[in-house]
């Protein structure tokens, strides 16, 4: 980017059918081999977002969708990142997230498929490990009086955008939008992380009604802004996706219409594309 506010225009591939096909065989050997070691260790977790509606609507993949999400429980995730230490396959891909990857400056950890290239457009300057990747969104519990939960709405916006800032200073879609992105920059990232953890270690001390991934936002802002009900992540069953067997929430058909309202309902036309944006692709 040249001087502040600069906008600055990033050569993007065009996504075909097959580079979005050989994306989700990716993306699915990730969801295998995270479902084994879940299934092998007890760990409980489920498909999300558009991977659940797209297993429950289509039975696999949303056929325009470009990534796999998963919901999982702190205390599951706590104990799927020790297990991992031992049981990933790091030869073919890494667990990512703030512990183990200095660079990184995302809310939430991704598995990643080694020997891959995923380079989002207007990312070229993050030095983190850009392979091929799948969400795994760890819940936290939400307070359950009016007004902390304001509160913990709040500073989870505002570690939402510090951690953001570094690639919304470049790709904010206004010049005030990206000088404010510049300054709130200037926070290192690690007291987003550090402030994060801290509100999810004080509100995890005891039950509350809701819970929620605290770095990124739910689809549905009227339904969902503080969070879904706990109770929805204490059964789970299995679905078919792509052929296999993945877990999912036992009541997937109340937590999508949640998310979404009508979900089996298709998008117009105009919209059934990849909403990704890449300057550079490699698969295996």
């Amino acid at each position: 980017m040249g001087s502040l506010g600069e906008e600055k225009q990033f050569k993007e591939i065009e996504i075909t059918d097959n580079i979005l096909k050989e994306l989700q065989n990716i993306q699915l050997e990730c969801l295998v081999e995270l479902d084994k070691i879940c299934r092998e260790n007890n760990i409980n977790y489920s498909l999300d977002g558009g991977t659940l509606l797209g297993a429950v609507r289509h039975k696999g993949f949303i056929p325009w969708d470009d990534d796999i999400d998963l919901i999982m429980l702190r205390e599951d995730y706590e104990k799927f990142f020790e297990v991992c230490k031992t049981e990933l396959d790091t030869e073919r891909f890494f667990l990512q997230e703030h512990r183990t990857d200095k660079f990184y400056n995302v809310g939430y950890p991704r598995i990643r498929r080694n020997n891959t290239v995923y380079q989002r457009a207007g990312h070229e300057h993050m030095k983190y490990h850009s392979g091929v990747f799948i969400d795994l969104f760890v819940l936290d519990n939400v307070p359950d009086n009016r007004i902390l939960r304001e509160l913990h709405y709040f500073l989870c916006f505002c570690n939402r955008k510090i951690l953001w800032s570094k690639t919304g200073k470049k790709l904010a879609p206004t010049f005030f939008k990206r000088i404010w992105f510049t300054l709130v920059s200037l926070i290192p990232k690690k007291v987003a992380f550090k402030s994060n953890d801290f509100v999810a270690w004080l509100c995890n001390r005891k039950e509350t009604e809701l819970i929620r991934h605290n770095t990124h936002p739910y689809p549905n802002q009227k339904v969902c802004k503080y969070g879904i009900p706990k109770k929805l992540l204490t059964e789970f069953t299995t679905i078919e996706f792509e052929g296999k067997e993945f877990m999912v929430v036992k009541d997937y058909e109340k937590y999508l219409t949640m998310l979404y309202n009508d979900y089996m309902k298709l998008p117009p036309e105009e919209k059934q594309k990849p909403s990704i944006h890449l300057s550079g692709f490699k698969g295996l």
